[in-house]
């Protein structure tokens, strides 16, 4: 497809994608609140590298709500508060 064809289509499928519905952050996302994501997962939500996520748990910023063999898994509304402290931070 054409650059030009592809850049309407998409823009006529962003302008159809979510019409009529200003859904909350809860609607979207309030299934997750119970969920934990595996290490990987958890540096891709947070935006850091995975020695990034290792360091802030090695230093104790970030505790792993609970470890199944070596896979540590981390609770969804935890990195959510520590992803706005990380945030507030860089200010």
């Amino acid at each position: 497809m054409p650059v030009a064809e592809r850049r309407k289509f998409f823009a006529i499928l962003s302008e159809n994608a979510f019409r009529g519905e200003d859904l909350s952050h809860e609607e979207l996302f309030g299934h997750l609140a119970g969920d934990a994501f595996s290490a990987q997962q958890a540096a891709e939500y947070l935006e850091v590298s995975m020695s990034t996520l290792r360091r802030f748990v090695a230093s104790g910023r970030l505790k792993p709500g609970s470890t199944l063999g070596r896979n540590q898994m981390f609770a969804v509304p935890a990195l959510k508060v520590f992803k706005k402290a990380l945030k507030t931070a860089k200010g």
